[in-house]
C-alpha cells in the first residue's frame, strides 16, 4: 500500500512509523517551516493629506504595472525572427547582496495538461555537507507569478522532500518527483496527486542494495512505463506503470542524468566523465525507440537540459555555450537561441498543447529557466514563443 504524505508537509506514518519523505531508517530531514497563513485583517479607512498621497501612489504603480503587462526579458537573448520572450515567473527579495531578481536555486520544471507549471527548488543537489536541501515544489497556476520571501509559502505544493527533481507529469495530472541523499546514495521516485505524495519507487529495502541511487530525470512513455536516469549507477532503469522493475539496466551509459519522451521514443543525457552537470566535459544524448538499438543523437558539451516540442523534435540547453539548440530532421544540431551578458539555460520545458493551455496563450510555448549574469542562486523563467513549427520545418526544405 502506498505511503503518502500530507498536503501541509505533515507525514502519515508508513511501517514502523518511519516518515517516508526519509529515504532511510532513522533519516533526519532539516525540513523549511512554511510561514502559516493568517486572517487579513479589514483595512482601516485612511486619514489625512499622507494616507492619501500614499493610496494615490500605489494606484499609479498599479496602472503602471497593468499597462506594462509581461516583463520584456529581449536584453540577453538573441531570437531568430518571429520569436518574443517575456519573464514568466521572478522573485524579489531573494537575491539579498547579489542584485538579482529571482526565485532561488531552480532546476527544474514540468507542466500538467491544465498548463500548471511545477518547479524544483534544488540548490544542494550536487554538493556536500550535513544539511539537506529540503523544500516543497512550486506550484504556478497559468499566467505566471512573481514571488517574494512573504508570499513564497502560497505557493508550495506538496511536503517538504530532499534534493528533488520535478521530473515528468503522466497521465496529464500525475507529477513525477525524484530525490535522494547524497551520504547514503539512496534515492526515491515519488507520484504526487493533489499535494500528496506516495512511492513509486527506490528508498532503503529490506536487504541488498536500494534500487535506486541517485535518481535523477524520468520519462513516461505511450503505455505509462517510467524510466528513470540514475546517475550514480550509470543506468536507465525501466519500471511498469506501477512501479515495479521491468529492467535495472535498460540502457548502460555513464552518468545518465535526463531522460524526455515523447511518445515512445527516449532521448537519454549523459554527462560522461564529469563529476558534476555544471563541469566541462564532453557528453552524449542518446536516442531510443521501439524497434531500433539505442544510439547516439548528438556529442558535445554536457546538456543542462533536454525538452521536447509538441511536434516530437528535441531542443538541448547547452549552458557552456550559452544556447539552446535544436536537433533538425537530418539530425543535425541547429542554434536556436544565443544568450548574452553572462546568462544561460539551466533548464527548460514545453507547454503541451491542451484545451487548457490554448485558452490560457501558452499552448507549444518553450519555458525556460535562466543564470542570470553568472548567478546561480536566484533563476527567472522566461517564456518564448513563436513558430517553432515553421522553424523546424523550415530546416526539412
Amino acid at each position: 500500500m502506498p505511503r503518502a504524505v500530507g498536503r501541509t508537509g505533515r507525514a502519515l506514518l508508513g511501517h514502523a512509523g518511519r516518515d517516508p519523505r526519509a529515504p532511510f531508517p532513522g533519516a533526519r530531514l532539516r525540513v523549511h517551516p512554511q510561514k502559516p497563513r493568517v486572517a487579513e485583517r479589514p483595512p482601516r479607512a485612511p486619514h489625512g493629506p499622507r494616507a492619501a498621497f500614499r493610496i494615490a501612489r500605489r494606484a499609479a504603480a498599479l496602472l503602471a504595472a497593468l499597462l506594462l503587462g509581461p516583463a520584456p526579458a529581449a536584453a540577453g537573448l538573441q531570437l531568430p525572427p518571429g520569436f518574443s520572450v517575456h519573464v514568466y515567473v521572478s522573485g524579489e527579495g531573494f537575491g539579498a547582496g547579489i542584485g538579482t531578481r529571482g526565485v532561488p536555486s531552480l532546476s527544474t520544471l514540468a507542466f500538467d495538461e491544465t498548463g500548471t507549471l511545477y518547479l524544483a527548488r534544488t540548490g544542494r543537489r550536487y554538493s556536500g555537507g550535513e544539511v539537506e536541501d529540503v523544500w516543497p515544489i512550486y506550484r504556478i497556476t497559468p499566467g505566471g507569478a512573481r514571488l517574494t520571501p512573504a508570499t513564497e509559502a502560497g505557493f508550495f505544493y506538496g511536503p517538504p522532500l530532499p534534493n528533488a527533481q520535478v521530473a515528468a507529469v503522466r497521465g496529464g495530472r500525475e507529477l513525477l518527483v525524484t530525490t535522494f541523499d547524497r551520504e547514503r546514495k539512496v534515492g526515491v521516485l515519488y507520484r504526487l496527486v493533489d499535494g500528496r505524495a506516495e512511492l513509486v519507487a527506490g528508498g532503503t529495502p529490506e536487504r541488498g542494495a536500494p534500487l535506486l541511487s541517485q535518481p535523477e530525470g524520468a520519462a513516461v512513455d505511450s503505455a505509462g512505463n517510467i524510466y528513470v536516469a540514475d546517475r550514480a549507477r550509470g543506468a536507465v532503469v525501466k519500471l511498469d506503470p506501477s512501479g515495479r522493475v521491468v529492467d535495472p539496466r535498460w540502457l548502460a551509459v555513464s552518468r545518465p542524468r535526463l531522460v524526455v519522451a515523447r511518445g515512445d521514443r527516449l532521448w537519454i543525457g549523459s554527462d560522461g566523465d564529469v563529476e558534476a552537470p555544471w563541469q566541462r566535459g564532453a557528453g552524449e544524448v542518446w536516442t531510443a525507440a521501439p524497434g531500433s538499438a539505442p544510439a547516439v543523437a548528438l556529442r558535445g558539451p554536457i546538456a543542462a537540459a533536454l525538452g521536447v516540442s509538441p511536434t516530437g523534435h528535441l531542443f538541448v540547453a547547452d549552458r557552456h555555450a550559452a544556447k539552446i539548440v535544436f536537433l533538425d530532421a537530418e539530425g543535425k544540431r541547429v542554434e536556436f537561441v544565443s544568450f548574452t551578458d553572462g546568462d544561460a539555460p539551466r533548464s527548460l520545458g514545453f507547454a503541451p498543447v491542451t484545451p487548457d493551455t490554448r485558452r490560457a496563450g501558452i499552448a507549444g510555448d518553450l519555458f525556460v529557466i535562466t543564470i542570470s549574469r553568472g548567478t546561480w542562486q536566484v533563476n527567472e523563467i522566461l517564456r518564448i514563443s513563436g513558430p517553432f513549427d515553421e522553424l523546424v520545418q523550415g530546416r526539412k526544405r
